[in-house]
Formats: structure tokens, C-alpha cells, sequence
């Protein structure tokens, strides 16, 4: 077999590791219904499925490059390929939904194994000048992962059972292992000596798990509560700790000049920005999708799925060409696409063609592919060869710690939204249902507390609207019970009049219907500019994330950084 065909099928490893951990952290999502139908619970304890997930990977992403980086990142990756391989297969198999609360956290600490491996095995697979092109790819599957999720999980839950989104992982996972045996060199750090840096491992596990829960847990407990400042705070004590138990070390497992250099710190702060960005991206468009303009959930998945074919048509071009040019402009530009996208999705109404919605996730996703493979890059590139998995592993981290901090204030952001909006449209819609000259006063008090009630939901992003069809039954029924309690008198005036009194409510409901729909839609669209406006600093980020290059060969260049830094 020649070179590029082993190339090939190393590569195919890695990728297909680093495919299964990604996509493990949105395919479930759209399942969450049929779980709770097989399992029971509520929400809140549904909630862990994911919740397990991101706290586990969050937590131990920075201790296991480290590992990987002392003893071995082909043996780790295995190991980590391993583990996640026998938690999704005992994840399929779950008697009780405490049993796959479990196996998603395994999972979640098998995927911070994985990903931040996946960097330095690339690197020192293929050669320098081949760096760009290849975490170019790197970056479309990571697209691609993120953003197929909900779409292949409505499909496999449609088409199989909820089960099969864990099963389908058991050959991916074994495939990779037999390729990474056969195909990937052992690497390491040599640098890193032997010891293991307990203090620091137990320190910044701690300090991640605790600032990740607290931003899990903002919404339940509130931004003000006491139970949040103290996670918080307990979190960023254990980072300080963490940074002074680093400062005082002889080996330290995060040696602290890699915090000096500014394009290091530009391309992870530009990872922070664009995870928020994601994750806001996804959760705003799919209950946009699915609550405001009607669209299953699996019909939202496949919409969703075009950011990934953007992402995956810029990050195949842009990584190659970034490290011949540098890359700067690619992700200033790519981040400044994914706030215009952002900013567009607030323009979109309730009837708005697909079409519109698809064009500007599309867009979005070559943002997402200009900024995400070149940044890498530029953070790879910029650092010693062999500190390249310690580096993955704080730029992973920074990622995932953005998402759950980006889906924490923009949750708080949309109910705040939606609720202002809300109230002002039901007060309106509320006057209109008392000053209507053709409604009895009881069939009024009926109406009013339906519109209350469906208006609640709307505020919760939790219903689609007034629906005149869809809420006659419930209203007929409220009637027949409100009328059982007027004297014989009201009754019999009320069977008289009964067929008109239900004509005027539903003309009434379908105005209602209208007006509560535009308010929602005017709280998503807020909430989208405000998403637009928490993505610009990735623009300063991104270009903070590399040099100014002069007129020489990136081989060159490469080198030249890579010794200076020494």
C-alpha cells in the first residue's frame, strides 16, 4: 500500500473519532420527546441527557491532552474511542432513563477524550505543508457533525427507534480503532516528562465542571441567585488555583508561555465566540422553526443541516489557502458572515419561504468554515510542535465552554423577549376580547383565560400560537363547563345563541392567533440581533489569531515562528 493511500486511511481514523464525539452533542436533542414517552420524567430530568454530556466533555478536555501528551495520544485516542464505543452501545440498551443519564456522561468523558487528540495526531500524521489543507477538512467535519445532528437524528428516530442514535456508533467506533491500530504512529510530548500533575488535573477538572453547571443551572436558579454566584465563584477559584498550582510547578500540565503569545490567545478567544455563535445559531433557528413557523422536527433538522454544507464547501478551500496566505483575513471575514447571518435570521416572519431561511443558514455556514479551519490552523501553527495537544485541548475547551455560556444567556434573553412581547400583545388582544358587544360576559371570562394560557406557552417558547381550529375543542369544553354553572335562565339564553356566540370567538381567535404570532416573532428577532451582537468580538479575535505574513513560503514561516517561540 503507498503512502497516500495510508494517509488516507489514518486520516479516516481520526476523522471518524472525532466525527462521532461532535455529533453526539446535538443528534440526541431531537429525540428527547421519544425518550421521555419510553422513559417518563420531567424536563428537567430529561435535561440531563444532554446536560451529563456537556458537563463531562467540558470538564475533563483539558486533563486528557495532557495525558495524551505524557503517555501516548495513539493509546489514548484508542482508549477513548473504546470507551465511547461501549457507553453509546450500553446507552442503546438503558432499562431506566438513570442508566442512560449515565452512559451520556461516560459518553461526555469519552468525547473529551477524542477531540482534543485529534489535532496533534493530524499533524504529526502528515507533513507541514499539507497542515493547512488538512485541518481545512478537519474543520468541515467538524461543521458537518455539529450541524447534520438534529437531521440525522429526526431520520433515525423516524425511520429506526431513538435506540439506533447510540447504536450507529458501535461500528464507526470500531472501524476507527482497527484504522488508528493499523495506520497512526505513536506520538507524544517529549518535553512533558512522566509525573503526573495531580493538583493541576483535580484544579481546573473542578474549576470547569463547576463554571459549567453554574451556566447550565443560570436559567433555573437565576442570574441573581445566590446559588449561582456561589457555583461560579467556586469555579473561578478553582481555575486561580489552578493557575498558581501551574506558575508554581516544575511540570506544569499547562505550561503558562503559551498564554503569552497573542495569536494562541486570539485563536482561542475566537473558538470561545464562535462555539456561542453555534450553539445560538442552532437553538434560535430550530424554535424558530419549529414553534413559529409550524415545521416538524425533523423537517427543522434537515433545514438546519445546510449551515453544515456551507461550512463544509469554505473549510475544504479556506484551510489550505490560509496557510499559503495566513489566516487573519479569512477568519475576521468568516466571523463578520456569521454576525450578518445572525442578524438576517431576525428579518424572517412567520410565513417566510424556506428558501429565505436556507439561503441565510448557508451563508452562515461558510462563515462558520472561513473562521473555524483557518483559526485552528493559526493556533496550531503559532505554537511548539510538540505542545500542539495541550494547545488543542484549551482551544476545545474555550469552544465548549462558550457554547454552554452562549446557550445560557440566550435562553434568558428569548423568554425576556418573548415575555415582553407577549404581555403587550395579550393586553391588547385581552381588550379586544372585553370590549366585544356580541359575547356573553361568561363566554368572555372563557376566551380571556385560553388566550392567558396559550399566550404563557407562546412566552416559554413552548407554543406555536393561537390556532383557531386547534383550540375549539378545548373552548367548547371550557364553554359547556362554565354554562353548567348559570341559573336555568342563562343557560337557556346561552343554547340559543350558542352557534353565534362560537362564530365571534372564532373570528376572534383568529386575530388573537395573528397578533400573538407577530409578537413572537418580534421576540426572536430581537433575540437574534442580540446573538448578531455578542458574535462581533470574534472579529477582533480572529484577526488577532495570526501574524501579518511577508513574502515567503508558509514551510518557511512555519519553521521561522516555531523556533523564534523557542
Amino acid at each position: 500500500m503507498n503512502g497516500r493511500a495510508k494517509g488516507v486511511l489514518a486520516f479516516t481514523a481520526i476523522l471518524l473519532g472525532y466525527f462521532m464525539a461532535l455529533l453526539d452533542t446535538t443528534i440526541v436533542n431531537i429525540a428527547l420527546p421519544e425518550m421521555t414517552r419510553h422513559f417518563g420524567g420531567t424536563v428537567s430530568e430529561i435535561s440531563w441527557i444532554m446536560n451529563g454530556y456537556n458537563l463531562a466533555f467540558a470538564a475533563l478536555i483539558l486533563t486528557a491532552s495532557r495525558l495524551a501528551d505524557q503517555f501516548g495520544r495513539k493509546k489514548v485516542f484508542i482508549l477513548g474511542v473504546i470507551l465511547f464505543t461501549l457507553s453509546s452501545l450500553f446507552a442503546g440498551l438503558s432499562t431506566s432513563l438513570g442508566m442512560l443519564i449515565l452512559f451520556r456522561t461516560i459518553q461526555g468523558l469519552a468525547g473529551a477524550i477524542i477531540v482534543p487528540v485529534t489535532i496533534p495526531l493530524t499533524t504529526t500524521t502528515f507533513p507541514k505543508e499539507k497542515h493547512g489543507m488538512i485541518i481545512g477538512l478537519w474543520g468541515a467535519i467538524a461543521g458537518l457533525a455539529a450541524a447534520s445532528g438534529p437531521s440525522l437524528g429526526g431520520i433515525i428516530t423516524e425511520k429506526l427507534n431513538w435506540q439506533w442514535i447510540f447504536y450507529v456508533n458501535v461500528p464507526l467506533g470500531v472501524l476507527s480503532i482497527v484504522l488508528t491500530l493499523l495506520f497512526i504512529k505513536e506520538s507524544r510530548d517529549e518535553s512533558a516528562g512522566k509525573s503526573v500533575d495531580y493538583a493541576g488535573m483535580l484544579s481546573i477538572t473542578a474549576g470547569m465542571l463547576l463554571i459549567s453547571y453554574s451556566f447550565i443551572k443560570a436559567n433555573d436558579y437565576g442570574w441573581n441567585s445566590g446559588e449561582f454566584y456561589a457555583l461560579i465563584g467556586a469555579g473561578v477559584l478553582c481555575a486561580a488555583l489552578f493557575f498558581l498550582v501551574q506558575r508554581r510547578s516544575k511540570e506544569p500540565m499547562l505550561p503558562l508561555t503559551l498564554l503569552k503569545i497573542k495569536e494562541f490567545n486570539g485563536t482561542s478567544l475566537t473558538l470561545f465566540i464562535v462555539g456561542a455563535a453555534l450553539s445560538n445559531l442552532a437553538l434560535l433557528t430550530s424554535f424558530f422553526l419549529t414553534r413559529v413557523m409550524g415545521m416538524t422536527e425533523l423537517k427543522a433538522g434537515l433545514v438546519l443541516s445546510t449551515v453544515a454544507a456551507g461550512s463544509i464547501v469554505s473549510s475544504a478551500v479556506s484551510g489550505g489557502l490560509s496557510n499559503k496566505y495566513g489566516s487573519r483575513w479569512f477568519g475576521a471575514i468568516g466571523a463578520l458572515i456569521i454576525c450578518g447571518s445572525l442578524y438576517s435570521m431576525s428579518a424572517l416572519e412567520a410565513d417566510s419561504p424556506i428558501a429565505d431561511v436556507i439561503l441565510r443558514l448557508f451563508i452562515g455556514g461558510i462563515g462558520v468554515g472561513l473562521t473555524m479551519a483557518p483559526v485552528m490552523s493559526a493556533g496550531v501553527r503559532h505554537v511548539p510542535e510538540e505542545k500542539v495537544g495541550i494547545a488543542s485541548g484549551v482551544i476545545n475547551m474555550a469552544k465548549s465552554i462558550g457554547s454552554v455560556l452562549g446557550v445560557a444567556i440566550i435562553v434568558t434573553l428569548l423568554q425576556q423577549n418573548l415575555s415582553e412581547e407577549m404581555q403587550t400583545a395579550q393586553t391588547r388582544v385581552i381588550e379586544q376580547v372585553k370590549g366585544d358587544t356580541v359575547l356573553m360576559p361568561f363566554v368572555k371570562e372563557v376566551l380571556v383565560g385560553v388566550v392567558n394560557e396559550q399566550g404563557g406557552q407562546m412566552k416559554k417558547g413552548s407554543g406555536s400560537g393561537v390556532q383557531a381550529e386547534a383550540l375549539t375543542g378545548k373552548i367548547r369544553k371550557g364553554l359547556e363547563t362554565a354554562a353548567a354553572k348559570l341559573d336555568p335562565g342563562q343557560q337557556k339564553a346561552f343554547a340559543a345563541a350558542r352557534e353565534g356566540q362560537m362564530e365571534e370567538v372564532k373570528a376572534l381567535l383568529s386575530g388573537a392567533g395573528a397578533e400573538l404570532k407577530e409578537a413572537s416573532v418580534k421576540g426572536f428577532g430581537q433575540t437574534f440581533i442580540y446573538a448578531s451582537f455578542m458574535s462581533v468580538p470574534g472579529i477582533i479575535f480572529a484577526w488577532m489569531s495570526d501574524k501579518r505574513r511577508a513574502r515567503k513560503s508558509s514551510n518557511k514561516s512555519a519553521d521561522y515562528e516555531a523556533t523564534e517561540l523557542t
